[in-house]
């Protein structure tokens, strides 16, 4: 069992400089190599799919809950650290990539995501060979079962996309989709093809906001999930709740964001009955 708990998300806008090696345009600004990527991806799919493929993402934000695991008499309890994101609004790349994999070598978390199997990790990959970073432990931790690349554990990396598919058997469902079946607030406005405009502005501090809400969201789908699965008794899934409630709280005035994610979550359940 892992003392410590990231419940996390990245953002991304598509990398100019990779994209322009790959295209051999050197020429174009980066709006205009965004858009002949997403045209080079459209081409190569045949017209389904203009997404660009993991190594071509760069990442602008990484944002995480931080949660610990204590002995309760009931069996575990979940206590929360903080939501927060990585480095600062001006951080590199480089310097959010660091963080994350620093984290890693020093305390070897377990990880929560939402797709992030699919798509987060591949991508922190690709960006830190990208910039030659190293992270022996994440190849050494656990054993043959049981590992950050092991799929079907969730000792070191619990992808609930995969957890609540049966691995594929069911339909993927969004995580907004998720949320709202159990009352969770989902996308409060800003939503995934926002980022690069907010990007362009220079409004580095908007999207760690919405990061942060979207890491909000999983860690309540993962905490449910916890409390299904028998990992969490009753008393121990309500003090965790409650002291995610009293840390928004506490947060809002600072943090105005994490008071509008509350407020939304109060009406869901007002809503509920």
């Amino acid at each position: 069992m892992r003392r410590d708990t990231i419940v996390f998300d990245i953002e991304t806008v598509p990398d100019a400089s990779s994209a322009r090696h790959l295209l051999g345009r050197s020429g174009l600004s980066d709006i205009e190599t965004r858009t002949a990527l997403e045209d080079y991806f459209l081409e190569k799919t045949e017209g389904r799919n203009g997404f660009p493929r993991q190594p071509f993402h760069q990442v602008v934000a990484i944002s995480y809950a931080h949660l610990v695991v204590e002995p309760g008499e009931e069996g575990r309890e979940m206590v929360l650290r903080q939501v927060a994101s990585g480095g600062e609004p001006e951080s590199s790349e480089r310097q959010l990539l660091e963080g994350f994999f620093g984290l890693i070598e020093q305390r070897a978390p377990r990880l929560v995501s939402f797709n992030g199997r699919g798509f987060d990790l591949p991508v922190l990959k690709y960006r830190a060979m990208h910039h030659g970073l190293a992270c022996p432990r994440w190849f050494s931790e656990g054993d043959r079962y049981n590992n950050y690349d092991a799929r079907f554990s969730g000792t070191y990396h619990l992808d609930l996309l995969e957890a609540l598919s049966d691995y594929g058997a069911s339909a993927r469902c969004s995580m907004h989709e998720v949320a709202a079946v159990l009352g969770v607030p989902g996308k409060l406005g800003t939503e995934g093809h926002d980022v690069a405009r907010l990007f362009e502005a220079g409004d580095l501090a908007a999207i760690r906001d919405y990061c942060e809400t979207d890491v909000l969201s999983t860690l309540l789908i993962f905490l449910r999930w916890e409390l299904f699965c028998g990992a969490l008794h009753e008393g121990a899934y309500a003090r965790v709740i409650l002291g995610l409630r009293n840390y928004l709280e506490a947060e809002t005035e600072d943090r105005p964001h994490l008071g509008r994610f509350l407020r939304a979550w109060e009406a869901m359940e007002a809503a509920a009955g």
